[in-house]
């Protein structure tokens, strides 16, 4: 894999101010960030940036979101976020922010949930737990597409799917409240339910890692799902999104 060992595993610590390049509506309420920072830093697929907004009494408040972008995309990053019901950070940039704002980041940081090329890869995410996973799922495509990857993706209903229109055939979507008839864009590989251990078990690979993303239930089900069908711990790598103000 070109590039990606040679890529820093973290950019310089300090806060920079991005210009805000281009707003994205994934769903009803998730959106991508483009920021373009003066002194922009290649960055490993399945890093993320810590954004910060202060107010004009001081108070200061500080979230970390996974890239969505390839390393590729030299000169801007994009940042896909969830609208959080008093979500300090999510609520202003969903509400707050347009096309042309300015916005602290500091970044690339995370060392452990990164993908360096190794193969082959099966990647499970819940719900907003796909960005970081698509991160690599895209960089895979413009580098090296015959490596195999796979995305496993959990959302509630066809209209929360993220990256709808890009999914294509390495992916497959497990609808878990989807009421029938709900109009939504369609997407190449469905099942109505959750993952369930038949599915990992006729997805999975017999070597290569497998990235995990998305809430603490989500990734200890589907942890101890791919123990089970035969991953070792040392094969599994997961990211957690708890709970934020």
């Amino acid at each position: 894999m070109v590039g990606l060992s040679e890529a820093p595993q973290r950019a310089p610590g300090r806060w920079q101010i991005a210009e805000v390049e281009r707003i994205r509506v994934e769903t009803p309420r998730t959106k991508t960030f483009r920021l373009r920072p003066p002194m922009w830093v290649p960055h490993l697929p399945g890093q993320h940036y810590d954004v910060r907004l202060t107010a004009p009494d001081g108070y200061r408040a500080e979230r970390s979101y996974s890239i969505a972008s390839s390393p590729l995309d030299e000169g801007a990053v994009e940042l896909t976020v969830d609208r959080l019901d008093g979500g300090e950070v999510s609520t202003y940039l969903h509400d707050v922010l347009v096309e042309g704002d300015q916005v602290e980041i500091r970044g690339p940081f995370a060392s452990y949930f990164v993908w360096r090329g190794e193969e082959p890869v099966l990647l499970i995410g819940g719900g907003s737990g796909v960005v970081p996973l698509m991160c690599m799922l895209r960089h895979r495509r413009r580098t090296a597409p015959d490596l195999p990857m796979r995305l496993l993706y959990s959302a509630r209903t066809r209209a929360e799917v993220i990256y709808a229109d890009e999914l294509g055939d390495d992916a497959i979507v497990a609808l878990t409240r989807e009421p029938e008839g709900a109009p939504a864009p369609d997407l190449p590989r469905v099942q109505l339910g959750r993952i369930f251990p038949g599915l990992l078990a006729a997805e999975a690979f017999d070597s290569g890692l497998a990235f995990v993303c998305g809430s603490n239930s989500f990734v200890e089900s589907i942890a101890q799902m791919l123990l089970a069908v035969g991953y070792a711990p040392d094969r599994i790598r997961t990211e957690r999104f708890g709970p934020t103000g």
